[in-house]
């Protein structure tokens, strides 16, 4: 059975970070685009950035062009979110989505989604 799963959310104070990964079973990350979105309470769901087939990321959210990076490791079948210098508006539940497309697209392409992990940024 094919599924991603996130890992890595949590309490952090403003300023801090924190590193997403997102682990695949089931099938390869590399044959995909994967996308990392977020949806904060009363809120809609947001893109936040992406790396494509190619390795080359892009960025959703052009605020957090230089907070947030992702980068990928074959051997584990995984793909992490870096993000620092986090701010209260940050929080939310992160998910990560694969696309057998070897573009960054729109959620609604996503062929595989993961059941989220929660970041809340607090002092």
């Amino acid at each position: 059975q094919s599924q991603l799963v996130e890992s890595g959310g949590g309490l952090v104070q403003p300023g801090g970070s924190l590193r997403l990964s997102c682990t695949a079973s089931g099938f390869t990350l590399d044959n995909y685009a994967i996308s990392w979105f977020r949806q904060a309470p009363g809120k809609e769901r947001e893109g936040v950035l992406c790396i494509n087939r190619h390795g080359t990321t892009i960025y959703s959210l052009y605020s957090e062009k230089g907070r947030f990076t992702i980068s990928r490791d074959t051997a584990k079948n995984t793909v992490y979110l870096q993000m620092n210098s986090l701010k209260p508006e940050d929080t939310a539940v992160y998910y990560c989505a694969a696309d057998l497309s070897q573009w960054c697209r729109e959620d609604k392409y996503m062929d595989h989604w993961g059941k989220g992990t929660l970041v809340t940024v607090s002092s």
